[in-house]
């Protein structure tokens, strides 16, 4: 349980201002959540990062390493067979190994959004013998899952150090 005389609270960030297209809007919103929720995890204290802090067993770290396999995935094209297995990092990972490992996912995601142009074209990188979704569905997406998770990576963190804001 956080110390209740020790908070550390960050400023919240306001929603990004985007240019007026709707790629720049949707890709605005989705790197504002991605580097709230990176931020979130960056620096946790171990063994909280891991420990399970509701009935479910979802845990701080746990969340990042999913979204890297939802990013890895709709973007890049991976296949996943355990979607249950990506919300617990490996033991040997460190809070460092996983951020960077998110990073990465997203850099190569970017990389391969900057070649998209038109919002209703498929994916470039569809996962194996799945069809593929428009990039306007797949950005969508990746918006719902990452705000969820940040949302859930917020009171996940608070309780760990009492560490808020985004």
């Amino acid at each position: 349980m956080p110390s209740t005389t020790h908070r550390d609270r960050r400023g919240d960030t306001p929603p990004p201002r985007t240019g007026s297209s709707e790629t720049e809007v949707l890709r605005g919103f989705l790197d504002y959540l991605r580097t709230s929720i990176a931020a979130k995890v960056d620096g946790a204290p171990e063994p909280q990062v891991r420990t399970a802090a509701v009935p479910s067993g979802t845990n701080l770290l746990g969340l990042l390493n999913h979204l890297t396999f939802v990013e890895r995935a709709l973007f890049l094209g991976d296949g996943v067979t355990d979607w249950q297995a990506t919300f617990r990092a490996a033991p040997a990972d460190s809070v460092a190994d996983v951020v960077a490992r998110y990073r990465k996912a997203v850099e190569q995601a970017n990389d391969v959004l900057d070649g998209c142009t038109d919002l209703d074209a498929p994916v470039p990188k569809p996962r194996p013998g799945r069809p593929a979704p428009s990039v306007r569905w797949a950005l969508t997406h990746m918006i719902e899952e990452t705000g969820r998770h940040a949302g859930h990576a917020d009171i996940l963190r608070e309780l760990i150090d009492g560490s808020t804001g985004r």
